[in-house]
């Protein structure tokens, strides 16, 4: 066992219990087994090993209230002008304003410390936000398409001029709004959702002010409600993408981002490993992955050097922080290289 001081970024320990506890199974399979749990970490705060995700609770709080006071505006004046185009965005900023409040929410949960029941503490709740926010998104675009639908029969007057004035105050709010989560949008998925829904907002805002000024100019009101389902459009091609993600993640699939077959040929080209089976790769949160594997190597345990090692390859090359080794050793190969050492 290597010593560990406070800065180490590499914990491994041998559990004897985990070790009796698959005794049986390993025996079955005629396996030497020798349990090694590795952990790769930068956070030793929170009593576990875990990334925590940077703070962004100003950002947050500015968002929230700035895309409220938006959300008022325009039902206020989408009522007022009669636009459906208007009410549509303003659906879509509600959804906004419920998406960053519940993501706010799941960034303070995932900070919880693990506790005897819940051994990762609460840091699921990043990825069933970003699943809420999705299904809550899409029923709402689907309401609201339905009522541009019905007004593509008969189309209503609408202000063109009221709809330009909102959606260029939109513009600015959304795109500000998008700059409060710019500089972390590379390492947390939900602060990179958010960049890239609100800068997405910003675009569909643009979209409804060339609208405007079209029915401003020509007086075609059917334009109104077709601009809407455009907007509709853009919002579900997105959001779909968000549904099967978050989806995928709750049902502790492998990361989009990470390609299960090279993490296993990356094991396999590790001097002594022959072979490895019962490879998991799932997300503990957004910003978390771990991963399990039964590795084979002849020689027997390699050491906790090896351990440390690979752990710290698998985070650098894949952004693994969780790695659980369980190293086994093939009869059929040992016997040969180390008969002294089968049990």
């Amino acid at each position: 066992m290597i010593p560990q001081s406070s800065d180490d970024h590499v914990h491994a320990h041998h559990d004897d219990h985990d070790h009796d506890h698959h005794a049986d199974h390993d025996h079955a399979h005629g396996h030497h087994v020798q349990h090694s749990h590795v952990e790769h970490s930068h956070d030793h705060h929170h009593g576990g090993h875990h990334h925590a995700p940077a703070s962004f609770g100003l950002a947050f709080a500015l968002g929230i209230l700035l895309n409220s006071c938006f959300v008022i505006a325009e039902l206020v004046f989408g009522i007022l002008s009669n636009s459906v185009a208007l009410l549509a965005d303003a659906g879509h900023n509600l959804g906004d304003v419920l998406g960053l409040s519940v993501a706010w929410f799941a960034s303070v949960l995932v900070r919880r410390a693990p506790s005897a029941r819940y051994t990762y503490g609460l840091r699921g709740s990043s990825i069933l936000a970003a699943l809420f926010n999705a299904v809550f998104l899409l029923l709402t675009i689907g309401a609201i398409s339905w009522e541009a639908i019905q007004r593509l029969g008969s189309p209503e007057p609408v202000a063109g001029k009221t709809i330009m004035i909102v959606a260029a105050v939109g513009i600015v709010i959304n795109g500000l709004t998008a700059w409060l989560f710019a500089a972390g949008a590379k390492g947390d998925i939900n602060l990179r959702g958010a960049f890239l829904h609100m800068a997405s907002d910003a675009l569909v805002s643009v979209g409804v002010v060339v609208a405007g000024l079209v029915i401003l100019l020509t007086g075609w009101l059917w334009l109104d409600p077709i601009v809407s389902l455009v907007i509709n459009a853009i919002i579900i091609w997105g959001t779909w993408s968000l549904l099967r993600e978050s989806f995928g993640m709750s049902m502790a699939a492998v990361p989009a981002q990470i390609d299960p077959i090279a993490v296993r040929s990356f094991i396999l080209g590790h001097a002594g490993v022959t072979s490895l089976h019962d490879l998991h790769i799932w997300p503990m949160s957004t910003t978390e992955i771990a991963l399990t594997c039964h590795v084979v190597m002849a020689a027997g345990h390699p050491g906790d050097t090896f351990l440390h090692a690979l752990a710290e390859d698998l985070s650098d090359r894949f952004k693994i922080n969780h790695t659980t080794l369980q190293i086994e050793v093939d009869p059929h190969l040992a016997c040969v290289l180390a008969p002294d050492h089968v049990v």
